[in-house]
């Protein structure tokens, strides 16, 4: 586990009073992901438990990475980072079973870098040509119609129902797990929570979508892929790209305590996500999918 705060300097201002004394940070430092062959797991791995075999998608939109290539660096709180790797892998439709990723280490010599190596005959993403930032995680260089091309499960058929009252109650259960924003109220989060509103696991980061990308990679390594018959809650607005994750992980219940954009509300209804938003005290809006509430 890394290093979540730190402590810096800061002056208060109140009225006309100022006041110097140290504060509670997030930390943000950034992780770079760098594709190794499967050999590489002869040098202290992190072996992933197998659940059996799935089928390899050819990612769209540019050439698969090759063996030492760095697939993305993005900016991150430290602290679940094969959990984040793992959940990027979903996210980018190459991986949907802890079988799909061969092994997982930090790179001993480069600090803030974990090394992926893939299982045989799973297609390796796309690298990223650029550093992705806190706040920008796919950032429109997926469209709707390749996210469609390439779910792995049926999330539009997922038969299951919530209560509207449970809905209204996840902002809550949700910021009661967000240990950190405790300390410094500077961190999203997101949390996988069953029909009935028990939560399944709980991750705080300062980008929204390296907090989903580490509750889907928690489940992919809990061997708990496609996650069927749960709500993900978030705590900021449902952007396209959490809509993007929360449809590749099999998720079929997306909300959020803001606005979703445009895009997010045709991505939920072209691939079947109960999208919410504006979920605070007893009420929301269902963009999509509103037969799924009871």
């Amino acid at each position: 586990m890394g290093v979540v705060t730190d402590r810096r300097r800061v002056v208060r201002v109140r009225a006309d009073a100022r006041t110097e004394r140290p504060d509670t940070l997030a930390v943000e430092e950034p992780l770079m992901v760098r594709l190794v062959p499967a050999v590489a797991r002869s040098r202290a791995p992190v072996q992933v438990a197998a659940v059996g075999p799935v089928r390899p998608v050819v990612p769209v939109g540019g050439p698969p990475a090759t063996p030492g290539e760095t697939l993305t660096v993005t900016m991150r709180t430290p602290g679940h980072d094969f959990d984040l790797v793992a959940g990027w892998l979903v996210s980018e439709g190459a991986v949907a079973a802890p079988s799909d990723i061969a092994a997982m280490r930090l790179c001993p010599d480069e600090e803030n870098t974990v090394e992926v190596a893939l299982a045989r005959g799973v297609e390796p993403p796309r690298a990223r040509a650029f550093a992705t930032t806190s706040a920008c995680g796919v950032c429109g260089s997926d469209t709707v119609v390749e996210v469609l091309a390439d779910l792995r499960w049926p999330v539009a058929a997922d038969p299951v129902t919530v209560d509207p009252a449970v809905i209204a109650a996840l902002p809550d259960r949700l910021r009661e797990q967000q240990r950190a924003f405790d300390r410094t109220g500077g961190l999203h989060a997101a949390g996988l929570f069953t029909a009935d509103g028990e939560p399944l696991v709980v991750r705080e980061d300062v980008g929204r979508h390296n907090a989903v990308d580490k509750v889907v990679g928690a489940a992919l390594r809990d061997g708990s892929l496609p996650a069927a018959g749960t709500v993900l809650q978030v705590s900021g607005r449902a952007s396209f790209e959490l809509v993007q994750k929360a449809a590749r992980a099999g998720i079929p219940v997306l909300s959020a305590i803001s606005a979703p954009s445009t895009l997010a509300v045709d991505l939920a209804q072209e691939a079947g996500v109960t999208l919410l938003g504006f979920v605070r005290g007893d009420s929301m809006n269902v963009y999509a999918r509103a037969d799924r509430l009871r």
